[in-house]
C-alpha cells in the first residue's frame, strides 16, 4: 500500500486534491469530492502555502518500483545478486546496496524500499530569500510597511536594477510568505498583506456555483413578481443575518416598499433553527407584509421549502456575491448597527429588546419615504 501522510491521504488522493485546487474548487467542495474533512484538506494546502508543488521526478538511472518488485520476488525465490543484476541489466553493486539499505535479504520489501528512496531523494533547495540575507531584510522591511510583493519588486528593479543579488519576482515573495515551514518570513507578516489570507489563493478560485449556491430548487431573483421589483406594493421583504461576537446572530426582514423592519432572535444560524424562527415571526406579522421573501445564498435558508409550506410566502434568492440585489436590506442593517454595533454579543438581547429597537427604526422618518416613517407607510397602504 502507498504510504499515508499525516492527513491520511495517499499520493493519488493528494494529486487529485491539488488538481481540483488549481481548477478553482473551494476547500469544502474538495472535501466532499475526495471524502476527507475540510481540516485535512487545509492541512495539505497549508503545508505548501496553497501553492501546488511541482511534480517530482526520479533521478535518471535510479531503480524503479517495477525493478524493486523484481528484486523482491527474486530474493523470495533465492536468486543471487548476480543473477538479479543480469536480469535487470544493473550492476551487481547496485543490487547489493539496494538490498543492504532496506533490511537485507529476509526483510526487503519493494514498496517500503520505494518509499525510503523517495524520502532520501528529498533535498529541497533553499529559497532565494534564505540564500540572500540582504535581499531578505529589504523585503521584510517593506512588507512591514504593508507594501505588496508587486510593489516591492517594482521598487527593487527601479532602484537596484544593476544588482542581480537584489532581484526577485513577486511570486517568489508570495511563496516565501505563505510557505511558513521555510521560516524565512515571520508568520505575522501574512496579516500585513491586504487579503490577510493564510494560504495563496488560486486566481481561478471562486465560490460561485459552489457550497453557498447549492440550495436545492432555489428560485432566482429574476422570477420575483414585478410588484416586488418596482416596489408598487408592500409585502415583498428582503432578509439577511446580522452577525455578532461569540457566534451570535439575528435575522432582519425589511419591506422593500415601506422599509418596515422586523428583527428576529436566533439561537444559531443553522437552517433547522432559522426556518422555524422565521415561520413563527411570519405568523405574528402584519398580513400586508406576507407576499415574498428575497434572501442571499446563505445556507441558513437551505430548507426554504419548509418556510413556504408553513407560511405560504414564496422565497427567492439573489445571485451569489451580489449584495446590491438586496440593497434595501443592506442599508437597513447599517442603520441597525447603531443599536447593535459590530463586535456585540447579540445573544444577550431578548426578543423584546430586538422588538424595541425595530420599533425605534420603524418610527424614524425616512427621506426615501418623503419623511414618513415606515410604520406610517404601512398604515397608509390600507
Amino acid at each position: 500500500m502507498p504510504k499515508m501522510g499525516r492527513p491520511g491521504m495517499s499520493d493519488e488522493m493528494k494529486a487529485d486534491l491539488w488538481r481540483r485546487w488549481r481548477a478553482g474548487e473551494s476547500i469544502s467542495v474538495i472535501s466532499r469530492q475526495i471524502g476527507k474533512p475540510p481540516g485535512s484538506v487545509f492541512t495539505v494546502l497549508k503545508h505548501h502555502g496553497g501553492i501546488a508543488p511541482g511534480s517530482r521526478k526520479a533521478r535518471a538511472g535510479s531503480l524503479t518500483l517495477g525493478e524493486r518488485e523484481e528484486i523482491s520476488r527474486g530474493l523470495c525465490a533465492g536468486q543471487s545478486y548476480r543473477s538479479l543484476a543480469a536480469l535487470l541489466g544493473r550492476a551487481v553493486s547496485t543490487i547489493s546496496r539496494e538490498v543492504g539499505k532496506n533490511g537485507g535479504r529476509d526483510a526487503y520489501r519493494a514498496i517500503a524500499a520505494q518509499e525510503r528512496a523517495r524520502g532520501r531523494a528529498r533535498r529541497p533547495k533553499q529559497c532565494l530569500l534564505a540564500r540572500e540575507p540582504v535581499l531578505r531584510q529589504m523585503v521584510l522591511t517593506l512588507l512591514k510597511e504593508q507594501w505588496s510583493p508587486e510593489q516591492i519588486v517594482g521598487h527593487l528593479r527601479l532602484h537596484h536594477g544593476d544588482d542581480p543579488d537584489m532581484q526577485i519576482t513577486h511570486e517568489t515573495i508570495y511563496r516565501s510568505i505563505y510557505t511558513t515551514r521555510w521560516k524565512v518570513v515571520p508568520r505575522e507578516l501574512c496579516k500585513r498583506l491586504r487579503t490577510g489570507r493564510p494560504i495563496r489563493k488560486n486566481k481561478r478560485h471562486t465560490v460561485k456555483s459552489q457550497c453557498r449556491s447549492q440550495i436545492t430548487d432555489a428560485r432566482p431573483i429574476d422570477e420575483r413578481p414585478q410588484a416586488a421589483e418596482d416596489r408598487s406594493e408592500p409585502g415583498h421583504l428582503e432578509g439577511d443575518l446580522v452577525i455578532g461576537s461569540n457566534n451570535s446572530q439575528v435575522a432582519t426582514l425589511v419591506d422593500r416598499k415601506t422599509r418596515f423592519l422586523t428583527v428576529v432572535k436566533l439561537a444559531s444560524r443553522h437552517t433547522a433553527v432559522v426556518i422555524p424562527a422565521l415561520a413563527d415571526t411570519y405568523e405574528r406579522m402584519d398580513s400586508r407584509l406576507r407576499a415574498t421573501l428575497t434572501w442571499d445564498r446563505g445556507m441558513e435558508l437551505a430548507a426554504h421549502k419548509r418556510l413556504t409550506a408553513a407560511t405560504g410566502v414564496d422565497v427567492f434568492f439573489a445571485a451569489p456575491r451580489s449584495p446590491w440585489q438586496r440593497g434595501t436590506n443592506e442599508n437597513t442593517n447599517k442603520l441597525l448597527r447603531q443599536y447593535l454595533p459590530k463586535g456585540t454579543n447579540l445573544s444577550t438581547f431578548s426578543q423584546d429588546d430586538l422588538d424595541a429597537i425595530a420599533t425605534k427604526l420603524n418610527n424614524r422618518p425616512r427621506k426615501c419615504l418623503g419623511f414618513l416613517t415606515p410604520a406610517e407607510s404601512v398604515a397608509l397602504t390600507g
